[in-house]
């Protein structure tokens, strides 16, 4: 699987996994101060080839994608669910620790930010969808995270990536609804 855009992770691990798994070049921020000289790295490879931000499923990774997202607009995101991201031992989390077939389905499961968004889910029905707020809401979106393959999130990142992703009505409410059934199941 070649991939034609850059991919930016955090280290030289995650570099190793990325070409283990796929045929790809990246760009490592080499851990969550981002320097002036990385950003610009960005910027030149998302003009260029097109850029997806791939790190890791934890507080720095989202603080990494955070910050290039708001310097370099429009670049596409892979997320790797919390689950597929953990050590074997169990000590650690990331990319790095991601098996191939991980690693590969998250990268066909690309999302693309856009800069003109309509709002197809209000905050509101998160609240009503016991999604934010209440005891269920963290389990239930980050089971819905990794349905949609938006990655985890806390009530309002989620809000905004539901909307900047263009994720529909239908998309959202038929994995809210897998969240329901599997979590009626799960009682």
């Amino acid at each position: 699987m070649k991939i034609k855009e850059i991919i930016v992770v955090e280290g030289k691990d995650d570099t190793v996994a990325i070409q283990r798994a796929v045929d790809a070049d990246t760009i490592e921020t080499n851990g969550s101060a981002i320097s002036e000289e990385t950003i610009e790295r960005i910027k030149l490879a998302k003009e260029k080839r097109g850029v997806i931000i791939f790190t890791d499923p934890d507080f720095p990774g989202e603080k990494i994608r955070k910050t290039i997202t708001e310097r370099v607009p429009g670049c596409k995101h892979a997320f790797l669910p919390r689950k597929a991201a953990i050590a074997k031992n169990g000590k650690g989390i990331g990319v790095e620790h991601a098996s191939v077939e991980d690693i590969r389905q998250a990268l066909k499961n690309v999302y693309e930010e856009t800069t003109e968004w309509k709002e197809e889910i209000t905050f509101d029905e998160l609240v009503a969808a016991g999604l934010i707020g209440g005891e269920l809401a963290k389990k239930r979106r980050q089971h819905l995270g990794e349905i949609l393959k938006i990655g985890y999130t806390n009530g309002k990142q989620l809000y905004k990536r539901l909307q900047v992703f263009q994720i529909s009505k239908e998309t959202f409410y038929a994995a809210l609804e897998q969240v329901l059934q599997e979590e009626a199941n799960d009682e």
